[in-house]
């Protein structure tokens, strides 16, 4: 066998397996592209209110004027699902940004002065890690007040730390190659080459990483509605839709049913995207 035959051989596995996940991927894009939709334009996709309930549709099972049923006071569960969206996906957006912006900038600043600056950034991130996350959350919550926005940055602060170590670990690797060195030994500036070189090539496996985290994002602004610390009622929030529907779970299932398929959904698309946007070996 020749040199190139080796070669061929070698890059046919990982060449198969990329087109035998590609389906996979394709779908959690279709999913994760509805969900934006519904949050965008949320009337286009049903002509039910996501609040007001109609007299007399109490507890209705799916049919087909209501393909998920009603609930207890005869609104629309899939209008519900569609008009949660937007607080479910927003405040997941809020979560990473505020996490990736801080995380970020920690990781940048520790990794690449090091030094006892690194130190004290990552003795401030050990604390950080040491407080279990849902006790941080609920204790921003207290202090700034219930609400999505509120909810959204204590979910986003509590992944800061996770970001930081992440992008020191970026930032230490790609300052010790070749080309950063060779720019430095040019002559470069110290920010000059932080901008350029350091921080665009450092940034890929984090945003891949706020991929995943929107998908626990998600999962973490659910949690927090389900204890009833999220969007206050009527307003629809696909935590808040699991709570209110788990006192009717022997006679109106679909009230948790498909509320909770909507977000195991949403999230194991960002996490398959997530998959897809990290780097090769």
């Amino acid at each position: 066998m020749t040199t190139f035959d080796l070669f061929n051989a070698r890059d046919t596995t990982p060449r198969l397996r990329l087109v035998q996940l590609q389906p996979t991927l394709i779908l959690a894009w279709a999913i994760m592209a509805l969900a934006i939709a519904w949050a965008i334009a949320p009337s286009l996709f049903t002509p039910h209110s996501g609040t007001v309930g109609i007299a007399g549709n109490q507890l209705k099972a799916p049919d087909a004027l209501h393909w998920l049923g009603t609930d207890e006071i005869g609104r629309d569960v899939l209008a519900r699902i569609i008009y949660g969206s937007i607080n479910s996906l927003s405040g997941a957006l809020v979560a990473v940004s505020v996490g990736l912006a801080g995380g970020t900038a920690l990781g940048l600043i520790a990794g690449s002065l090091g030094g006892r600056v690194d130190a004290f950034v990552m003795r401030m991130v050990d604390v950080l890690l040491s407080v279990p996350g849902l006790l941080l959350q609920l204790s921003i919550i207290i202090i700034l007040g219930f609400g999505t926005v509120n909810v959204a940055a204590a979910v986003g602060a509590t992944t800061i730390a996770g970001f930081a170590r992440l992008m020191r670990a970026e930032v230490v690797r790609v300052r010790r190659t070749d080309y950063v060195e060779a720019a430095f030994g040019s002559g470069g500036r110290f920010w000059a080459v932080l901008g350029r070189h350091i921080l665009p090539n450092a940034l890929g496996t984090v945003i891949a990483y706020a991929a995943l985290q929107f998908g626990s994002a998600i999962l973490a602004i659910s949690t927090l509605g389900f204890l009833g610390y999220g969007t206050p009622p009527p307003t629809p929030e696909w935590g808040l839709l699991i709570s209110e529907g788990r006192k009717y779970l022997t006679t109106a299932w679909w009230l948790t049913t498909f509320p909770g398929l909507a977000v195991i959904l949403v999230v194991l698309a960002a996490n398959r995207i997530s998959q897809s946007l990290q780097r090769t070996p």
